[in-house]
C-alpha cells in the first residue's frame, strides 16, 4: 500500500511542474484547476488538462494542495505556504550548490544579471539594516 508524502516532511519538495501549479495558487488564490490550466497554457507553457488535473490531485496527496469538493466545480487551493517553500528551496540550493554560503549565491546572483537601480538600492538598504544589527 502505498503512503501519501507529507509536505511539512523537509524531505518532501515540489516537482518544477508541482511549483508551477503553486505559483498560480499563491497568486491568484483558490482556483478551479480549468482556471489553473487555462493559466498555464497562457503564461508558461501548453499543457492537457487531463495532466493537470491529475497533477493536482497528486498534489493533494502529498500535501501541498487542498480542495473543497462540496461543490461541482471543486476548488484548490495552496496547503504550503509561499515563503516557507521558497525558503526550504532556497536553502537546499545553497547547501548544494554553495556549499552553504548565501554570499557566494548573491555574489552569483549580482554577477550573472542586471540589476535593476531601485532593486540595487533595496539590496544597499538590506546590508545596511544587517550591518547594524550585527
Amino acid at each position: 500500500m502505498k503512503t501519501a508524502k507529507n509536505a511539512t516532511d523537509p524531505s518532501s519538495e515540489p516537482t518544477k511542474s508541482e511549483l508551477e501549479i503553486l505559483q498560480i495558487l499563491w497568486k491568484y488564490g483558490p482556483s478551479t484547476a480549468r482556471f489553473v490550466n487555462d493559466h498555464l497554457n497562457q503564461h508558461t507553457r501548453k499543457v492537457i488538462y487531463m495532466s493537470t488535473l491529475k497533477l493536482m490531485q497528486i498534489m493533494v496527496e502529498k500535501g501541498f494542495l487542498k480542495k473543497d469538493e462540496s461543490q461541482m466545480k471543486h476548488i484548490y487551493w495552496a496547503a504550503v505556504e509561499e515563503a516557507k517553500t521558497k525558503g526550504a528551496l532556497l536553502d537546499r540550493v545553497v547547501d548544494t550548490l554553495f556549499n552553504g554560503s548565501a554570499g557566494s549565491l548573491m555574489m552569483q546572483l549580482l554577477g550573472n544579471k542586471k540589476i535593476d537601480p531601485s532593486d540595487m538600492e533595496t539590496f544597499r538598504e538590506l546590508i545596511k539594516k544587517m550591518d547594524q544589527n550585527q
